[in-house]
């Protein structure tokens, strides 16, 4: 058993043992999340830079292979549009599941 003279020393003991319990249990993991949370929104503000490229990118090529034409290049548009769509729709039904 502990004297009298010594409860303010635990006292303090015990402060510091539990700011330092906090400190490896919570702050740590919490920046480890954060850092990872960080790299997670960077790659997917990238792939979606990288998926609204190549949906220009196909839809100029669709349009240069169909003939010339104002009514020709809006087809073009037009498919391209319902494609995208359709994959658009696609991934939210599959993220949704």
């Amino acid at each position: 058993m502990s004297d009298v003279s010594e409860i303010p020393e635990q006292v303090g003991e015990l402060i510091d043992l539990s700011k330092q319990y906090l400190r490896e249990q919570t702050i740590e993991p919490a920046k480890r999340l954060g850092r990872v949370a960080g790299m997670g929104l960077g790659a997917a503000v990238l792939f979606s830079i990288g998926a609204l490229l190549l949906a220009v990118a196909g839809t100029r090529s669709l349009i240069r292979v169909l003939p010339d034409g104002d009514l020709w290049s809006a087809l073009g548009l037009f498919i391209s549009a319902i494609v995208l769509s359709g994959i658009a729709g696609l991934i939210m039904w599959r993220a949704t599941r």
